[in-house]
């Protein structure tokens, strides 16, 4: 054996005991992606992807608005090839500043026209609906709001809880403006705070918050309380959504190429996976959230989004999150 095949073996040993060599595609180039969502709900499907596409993929996990605003300031420097948001404020946000490049059509036409950019900009990979969870020992059904605008009523003091800094919220309230105006949406947000709402970091601490009796009610998305239930199915916290109100939209978690990738093939392969049948069953089955795709069975124990009764927002109005943010900081809410 020669010299040059000899160091060849020690190498390959070396990278072997290192952990294994590192699978690239063809081009040996990386998928980037910038991933609001969590990283224990989407690394499983992330790491199948990996596998069954022969992709290597790189993931930077973070809070949706810090990334967003990370790949404002990265702009044509940025090593981002896509972006995956847990919500459409922030997609929309991107396409706005002239960040994100067409999604093809047949990807697009997999989902419905109201969760994807009208544009094509960007488009939903699950549904999440916004819903108001109470305590089901100290509410009764009888006695809860028809609507976000009846939770300034002194009844409530001292008895809600919010998240503010969360993107979910953000953007719901972001779709209050679209629809009720900038005025009226600061007057309620005063009203809340004057009324007392309680602060959470996030949706999952307003659950605990609500199992425990801190809170009556809180403003949440539909897919956590499952979590609660399935470790305890006595968990003493339920659902009510109100109909027509934007206390009870819709938004989605969905995705957008970025304009600084090379891979926009491997991008677009990466999408489709997200909406194969087996992936949306994982986001219904797993993580709770709505398919996207017909044919797919919506959560467990959760009703099918034609019977929420969601208002009419289209998610493209959703991207002035400049505008949402100094909001809640004039109210005092930030």
């Amino acid at each position: 054996m020669n010299y040059r095949k000899k160091l060849a073996i020690a190498a390959i040993a070396i990278l072997l005991s290192l952990g294994g060599i590192r699978v690239v595609t063809a081009q040996g180039k990386t998928l980037i992606i910038y991933s609001g969502r969590n990283e224990n709900l989407i690394a499983p499907v992330i790491d199948k992807a990996r596998q069954e596409l022969g992709l290597d993929i790189e993931v930077r996990y973070g809070d949706t608005a810090e990334l967003a605003i990370a790949l404002l300031e990265e702009g044509r420097n940025s090593r981002a090839d896509l972006f995956f948001a847990q919500d459409a404020g922030a997609l929309g946000a991107m396409a706005q500043a002239r960040r994100t490049m067409p999604i093809p059509q047949p990807l697009l036409n997999q989902v419905d026209a109201r969760f994807r950019s009208r544009n094509g900009q960007w488009m939903g990979i699950s549904g999440r609906a916004r819903v108001l969870d109470y305590n089901t020992r100290l509410v009764q059904r009888n006695q809860l709001p028809k609507n976000v605008w009846e939770l300034t009523d002194p009844k409530w003091r001292g008895k809600i809880g919010w998240a503010p800094t969360n993107g979910s919220f953000q953007s719901f309230i972001t779709a209050m403006r679209s629809t009720a105006g900038d005025d009226r949406t600061l007057e309620w947000l005063r009203a809340m705070k004057d009324n007392g709402t309680v602060v959470y970091p996030n949706n999952s601490t307003i659950l605990e918050a609500l199992g425990r009796g801190e809170v009556h009610l809180g403003l949440t998305n539909n897919y956590y309380l499952s979590r609660f239930t399935s470790e305890n199915p006595n968990f003493p916290v339920a659902h009510h959504y109100m109909a027509g109100d934007i206390g009870s939209m819709i938004n989605v978690a969905g995705v957008a190429i970025m304009d600084t990738t090379d891979q926009k093939g491997d991008a677009e392969k990466f999408i489709e996976y997200l909406l194969k049948p087996e992936s949306q069953e994982y986001f219904a089955q797993q993580t709770s959230e709505y398919p996207l795709i017909s044919g797919v069975e919506p959560p467990a124990k959760q009703i099918p989004i034609s019977q929420i009764n969601p208002p009419n927002i289209d998610l493209s109005n959703l991207a002035d999150l400049a505008g949402t943010m100094s909001l809640l900081e004039q109210a005092g809410v930030l």
